[in-house]
Order: structure tokens, then sequence, then C-alpha cells
């Protein structure tokens, strides 16, 4: 008799069905768990889970067509500022109550990649065994297959910025002074207003969580985000919903493409804040930024403030402060340039604000009322560039004034290039010449003959800025030469006499003088290139012997051994300390006074040069070109003459 048997095998099949049932029964039951568990106790605001779904229908959306009238009405396809209250835009109001997030950790740094680019996640692939190096090279490869995308996207490494906080805490870079500053306890609100189009998913909502962890609620009336016509995907519905769930955030969407100008204009016409705070959409703010932007412009409402504006890495998403003290200024292309000062230039304090002569667009904060009485930005200004340069000016001729505050620091996401195209790649100059047409005065002359393709487009059309002509007639404004006089003394003003400036061209080499950008201003030496004819090669002998060279005429010739190098024009010395120059115009030489040497072109170096003069050896030269100090003779490469592009009307 046997004590065991086997059993069946259809008992032994059903068996493992029954297993199976049970074991997917605890699995799905663990899922729900799960799933439950995430929609009820994710913070609202947590970035782990940037794309949730909603529980409850979301707010509608309100439509107000009436862009065919505007488009109508302003040939530039922009509308006017008065009519920017009834344009057609999606809103999307805030009905959450944003909870208190937890308090960041130093170097708070997490992998927050959203489900919108899933598509961009790197698979996770086994490592070990003999597999391990060809999938770890695979992935290396994957990402940086990613990164090259990603960059011609956005312009910037978005796989770093996917792997930092939302809440990324900055280094603490204001002056000690600054963090004893009391501020009045009834400073204006404020309303923060970001443009933004096609904006990484990332680097816009650090923007905003950045505003809203630093900012204090009792001065933070909003955070307005404007959508100007974006296309991407992951800034439509999804961006609506999560904007839900923020306190004190509202989300504005345009339906025709604004620019910068038009979208800054939509967002303040529905503002609310006393103190309207323009910023860009891929910004970082230190804490304490925003009180002392509000206290300047409490003292004096006709006051426009930025913030030391510091810099994120491209690349590497690195912080790294900027030097101060400095200033915002431009040149004769109206082109905008920070300038450092010396310690001398503000002796007063170093948490002392300085006048600038204008400010970069990137955070400007300005009183909502002067901002519309001024006329807020030019609508004419198409897409983006040079509406902040056109603001500054009409500021400062309009009765107000710009400065920047050192107490307050915001870190701006510089860009590797421009990640869209404009339709017209003539716009920046289009939205020059309505700067110089309107405000420069006779000295628009200048301008026109540094930016030669802005005068043969002027000459081609006109601009339309009959009103912005009514505005300054209304508002009183002051003239250019006030400006120059009193706001931008140091601006030197070019004489560019006739013959005596322009491109300055060599008759043995074809080439016209020349100095590439990046090699910096002390000491770096001339070069030669093809003549550009883009007005960058300008330079000018002046009336003080002084060979000037560039937009700004700021660098000036001069002699360091046989070289020829730019360094910055000396400023209040006397005529003798300076570098002398003379042209002598029936042998078109240009002669250096105090050594007697002739200016001599030298595009290359070698046997036929030393045999064209005289033999002369000239050790550690031999690959080096540019322009040279040598002993005058009649010879091509010492024959020079200025060539002026353009003649604007009334030069």
């Amino acid at each position: 008799m046997r004590l065991w048997s086997r059993p069946r095998p259809c008992r032994r099949v059903m068996l493992c069905l029954w297993l199976l049932i049970l074991a997917l029964s605890v699995a799905t039951l663990a899922l729900m768990d799960l799933v439950f568990r995430d929609q009820t106790q994710t913070p609202p605001n947590s970035p782990r889970r940037p794309f949730q779904r909603l529980s409850g229908p979301p707010d509608l959306e309100v439509i107000v067509d009436s862009w065919d009238r505007l488009k109508q009405e302003h040939n530039l396809g922009l509308a006017p500022l008065s009519s920017l209250q009834e344009d057609q835009l999606l809103f999307v109001p805030s009905t959450q109550v944003r909870n208190p997030a937890p308090p960041p950790r130093k170097g708070s740094y997490r992998m927050v990649i959203s489900s919108a680019k899933k598509e961009s996640a790197v698979p996770v692939l086994p490592t070990h065994g003999d597999m391990g190096r060809p999938v770890r090279l695979k992935l290396e490869g994957l990402e940086r297959d990613m990164e090259k995308s990603a960059l011609q996207k956005y312009g910037f490494n978005e796989l770093v910025s996917e792997r930092i906080s939302l809440h990324r805490r900055l280094p603490e870079a204001r002056h000690p002074s600054c963090l004893v500053e009391r501020y009045s306890e009834s400073l204006p609100s404020a309303s923060v207003v970001i443009c933004f189009h096609d904006e990484a998913w990332s680097t816009l909502l650090r923007t905003v969580h950045s505003v809203l962890d630093t900012a204090p609620k009792e001065y933070l009336r909003e955070v307005l985000l404007v959508d100007d016509l974006s296309q991407h995907g992951h800034l439509k519905s999804v961006l609506s919903e999560y904007v839900l769930l923020l306190e004190g955030v509202r989300l504005v969407r345009s339906t025709w493409r604004l620019g910068v100008a038009g979208c800054r204009s939509l967002g303040a016409a529905r503002a609310v804040g006393e103190v309207l705070v323009f910023m860009d959409s891929h910004c970082e703010c230190h804490r304490g930024w925003l009180e002392p932007l509000l206290e300047r412009v409490a003292q004096d409402r006709t006051r426009v403030v930025s913030p030391i504006i510091d810099v994120i890495d491209w690349q590497t998403f690195q912080y790294n402060a900027t030097q101060w003290p400095h200033r915002g200024v431009f040149d004769w292309r109206l082109d905008f340039n920070w300038e450092t000062l010396s310690q001398q230039e503000n002796q007063d304090s170093p948490v002392e604000p300085v006048q600038s002569p204008a400010l970069v667009g990137v955070v400007l904060a300005i009183d909502r009322h002067f901002f519309q009485s001024v006329g807020g930005y030019d609508p004419g200004m198409l897409f983006w560039g040079a509406e902040q340069m056109e603001l500054s000016i009409r500021v400062w001729l309009c009765g107000g004034s710009m400065e920047v505050v050192p107490c307050s620091r915001v870190a701006h996401l510089g860009r590797h290039h421009q990640p869209y195209t404009l339709p017209d790649q003539d716009i920046l100059q289009r939205n020059k010449i309505r700067i110089a047409d309107t405000w420069l005065d006779a000295f628009r002359k200048i301008y026109y003959k540094r930016d030669t393709l802005a005068h043969f487009i002027r000459q081609s059309e006109s601009p339309n800025i009959t009103e912005l002509v009514r505005l300054k007639k209304r508002l009183g404004c002051r003239n250019f030469h006030w400006f120059l006089t009193n706001v931008y003394p140091d601006l030197y003003i070019p004489q560019d006499r006739p013959s005596l400036s322009g491109e300055l061209y060599n008759v043995g080499t074809g080439y016209c003088a020349d100095y590439p950008g990046g090699r910096g201003a002390q000491g770096a030496t001339m070069d030669i290139a093809p003549c550009s004819g883009n007005g960058y090669q300008h330079c000018e002998l002046n009336s003080m012997g002084e060979v000037r060279w560039g937009p700004a005429g700021r660098l000036c010739f001069h002699a360091q051994g046989e070289r020829v190098v730019l360094t910055p024009c000396p400023a209040h010395q006397p005529p003798r300390n300076k570098p002398q120059w003379r042209v002598i115009k029936l042998s078109g030489q240009v002669v250096h006074l105090q050594t007697q040497r002739c200016l001599e072109a030298v595009k290359e170096e070698g046997d036929k040069q030393q045999r064209d003069t005289g033999g002369h050896q000239r050790g550690g030269n031999a690959t080096q070109k540019g322009l040279f100090l040598r002993p005058c003779a009649h010879q091509p490469r010492q024959q020079w003459h200025f060539e002026q592009l353009v003649v604007p009307k009334g030069a």
C-alpha cells in the first residue's frame, strides 16, 4: 500500500492557475494603492509629477476674438498698447491654494524628467557582466545625441536642466552690507510678468518656482505667465493644469505672435500690481531680490530699476556671479553692453545703486502707472531685439531714470544660439531704425554710417513712427543732445570727417583693418581681413590725431613695439600724451608721429615680404600678419584710404 500518490496533471494545472490569479490580484491591489497614494499625497507644487491629470475638470478658458480688427489697424501685425485690453487670448486663472514647498536643501539636485519628455529619456539597460562596457558606450552615445538635439531645440543643454531641482537655491553673492539692509514695511505690490515662446518645461517652471520661493507673499501680488503663441505640446493643456495648482499664478495665451514688446505690453495690460516686474522665462532669483527693487521704485515712481544680472552657463548650468559695479551702455550701432566701473567711480557705498544709460530687458521693475504714462513698449517693435534700448532712451528723455540696484540679484540663463528663426532677418535693423528716427535726432546719421544694412533699408522704406512722435511731443521729451550731455557724456561723439572715416582699406593687400572679436581691449593686436561692408570695421582719424576704432569709438590705435594694437583711448589727458597719427593724402600713408614710421599691412610674412622690404630679418614674425609700423616707403602695402560706405542725408 502506497503512503503517498503523485498528483494528477489536471490538479497541478489548476493549482498553478489559482496561484497565478492570486498573484495578479495582489499586484493589482498594490498598483491601485500606489496610484491612489500618489494622487492624494503628492503636494500640489511638487515637480515630481508635473503632468499629473486633475481629478476634476479645469476652469473654462475664455476666448475673446478681436484680432482681425487689430491686424487691419496695424500693418506690422502688432497691436497698439491701448488695444491690448481686448485682444484674443486664453485666460487661465489659478483657483487652487498653493501649499508651502518644503525648504530646499543646499545643493538640491535631483532628476526631474516629465512624462512629455519620455521619448528623450535614456533607456535603462543592464550593465553587468561582459555587456557592461558596450552598454555604457551606447548610453553615452544616446546622451550625446540627446544633448545635441536639445541644444538645437532650445539653445542650451536641456538634459542638464532636467536633472536640476525646480527649487534650486543659488549661492549667496550679495555684498555683506545688503544682508543688514532694512526696507519699508509699506512697499508697493508687484506683478511679475513672464513672457515665453516655446520655452523648455524645466527652465520655465524653475523661473516660476524661483519667484514664488524667494519673493515675500505680502509684496508679490501675482505671477503672470504670458504665452506668446507657443507651439510645443508641453506648453498647452499640461501647463494650464499645472498653473491651476499654483496660488497667485495666472496664465494668458495670445493667439497671435506678439514678440517681446507686444507680449510684455499684453501682460502689463492684464497685471494688477502697483509695480510691473518684467522677467525672462529662464531666470533664477536670489533671496531678497524683490524688496530692493520695490524700495527704489517706491522712493521715486519715475525710476526704472534692474538687479545685477548674474549668468547661468548654457552648457553646465553653473552659476557665475557678475562683478560689481557696472552699468548698461550702448554704442553707435545701438548694441547693448555691460560696462564695468572702477571702484573710484562708485565711492559712496558698495551697495549704492548706479544710474545706467540703458538697461537690459532680462529683469526690469517699473511703476505700472508710469509705464502706461510714458507709452509702454513701442508696439511697432517686431519680435525681439532693441526693444529695451528704445524704452531706456525714452524713459530718460521723457522724465524718468534708470539704475542698477546691487542688493538685488537675478541669474539669467544665456543661450548658445537663438532657438527659433525669425520670419525676416532684418527685424533687428528695422527695430533700430525706429529708435534712430524717433529719438536720435541729428545724431542718427552716426548710426546709419555704422549699420550699413539699416541705411539701405531706410532708403527703401520709412518706418511708421507717427504715434511715437506725437507721444514725444505730448510728454515734452528732451532731445538726444541732452541725453549725451547729462546721462551718457562718456559716449564718444565721432567727427566722421570726409575721407578720414570709414573702413581703412589697404591698396597692396585689398584687405581692410580688422579687429576680431573676443580678444579684449587691452593690448589687442590689429589684424587685416576682407572688407566686410557691414560697419563693424568703421574707424576714423579725428582732429586730435587719434585713430578711433569701433562703433563706440572707445578704442584707439597705439604702437607696441612695431605692432599696432588697440587700447582704451586716453581721457582727460593733454594732447601731447596721446598717440598721434597723420594721413599724407598724396601718398596715402598713415604716419605714427612719435616714431615717424608708416602703417603697413602684412598679409603673410615670409621670403617674399622680406624681399619687398629690403631683406630685413624679423625674428618671430614668420607667420604673423596684421598691422605693423615700418620705415616709410613708397609701396602699396603702405597705401591706405578711408572708404565711407554710406553717406546719410544731412551728413
